[in-house]
């Protein structure tokens, strides 16, 4: 082991840019051959029936585990093969209705070259993804994406740097070449999320997360302050719904609305809940997404919201409480 020498931290920033650097030139190189190559390895991954197995050893494996959990939660049905469990069994892991993406960036990898004939012979189609147009993984392909870079960041051009970066950044262009084909939507992903906080904000509906029955505050328009006050602490939202003879919202009452109430010096049992409350009031559907409630109560600065069906009838309500404790917010 060598000596570690003394450095100053400007040469390690400035190791460190150069590093960015290398990597980022490796990047342009590779934007120049997303090509008509690049296209039918995509028609391949769309006309796939079965998965997409990605392949790698070493570093390229470790991209590669990325790269195939990407394709899985984009809409591409996918999973990593390890190559050199492959050759004792796994193999069998593979099926005729499947693509094989396979990575190594000499396109000589001993474990990869040993899985091509078994896979040619399955009639599984190979997107061969290397550094190395003549190699034998890329004559053996179906279709080769070259991810050749003019040097890897590491300053002895051997560690595997700006070539993975490269690679990964392929699978990642596949990847959404392959979404965006697929028509994949925000709601398909959160399906693929359930426990995620994007899962949560588009799976949850506001009728998941809101009070119902008796939970929810309401008053008729001639009920006094007083007796609405005490709805709203008793329900403690925050508010309470103002709804007329059949139900349907006309109006709210909230915490910021008595302050305003206190500052006129409003007499609690003489005034009418109609005579304090805001009207038209702002509302929302029991099947709208709740991240739309988060919208709203921040497009108009309110804590609560009344929840109706497609009558105007309120069904029930929520604060920001409720979505916080649902992890919407």
């Amino acid at each position: 082991m060598t000596t570690p020498r003394t450095t100053r931290d400007q040469d390690l920033v400035e190791a460190g840019r150069r590093a960015i650097a290398t990597e980022r030139q490796g990047l342009a190189a590779l934007e120049a051959r997303i090509d008509e190559a690049f296209a039918a390895a995509c028609r391949l991954a769309l006309d796939c029936r079965g998965r997409i197995v990605v392949t790698g050893m070493g570093k390229s494996g470790h991209v590669g585990g990325k790269i195939a959990a990407t394709l899985a939660s984009t809409g591409s049905p996918a999973f990593f093969l390890h190559p050199a469990e492959a050759s004792h069994g796994d193999i069998g892991m593979i099926t005729r209705d499947d693509v094989l993406l396979a990575l190594s960036n000499s396109g000589e990898t001993p474990e990869i070259v040993t899985l091509l004939p078994p896979v040619a012979r399955l009639g599984v189609p190979i997107i061969g993804v290397t550094g190395n147009p003549a190699s034998t993984l890329a004559r053996a392909a179906a279709v080769h994406l070259d991810v050749s870079v003019p040097a890897e960041a590491c300053p002895l051009n051997l560690a595997p740097t700006a070539s993975t970066t490269a690679t990964l950044a392929m699978g990642d262009a596949l990847a959404v070449a392959l979404l965006e084909a697929r028509g994949f939507t925000a709601q398909d992903f959160a399906r693929s999320h359930p426990g995620g906080s994007l899962g949560r904000r588009l799976l949850l509906h506001v009728e998941d997360v809101m009070r119902r029955g008796d939970e929810v505050p309401k008053v008729g328009p001639a009920t006094s302050l007083a007796d609405g006050l005490l709805e709203m602490s008793r329900k403690g939202l925050g508010m309470t719904v103002v709804v007329d003879a059949d139900g349907h919202a006309v109006g709210v009452y909230t915490d910021g609305d008595l302050r305003r109430s206190l500052d006129k010096r409003l007499d609690v049992h003489a005034a009418r809940m109609d005579e304090v409350m805001t009207h038209p009031c702002k509302t929302i559907g029991a099947r709208e997404l709740a991240a739309e409630a988060v919208h709203l109560m921040e497009k108009h600065r309110i804590n609560g919201l009344p929840v109706v069906d497609g009558d105007g009838r309120v069904v029930g309500a929520l604060n920001v409480h409720d979505l916080l404790r649902a992890g919407v917010v």
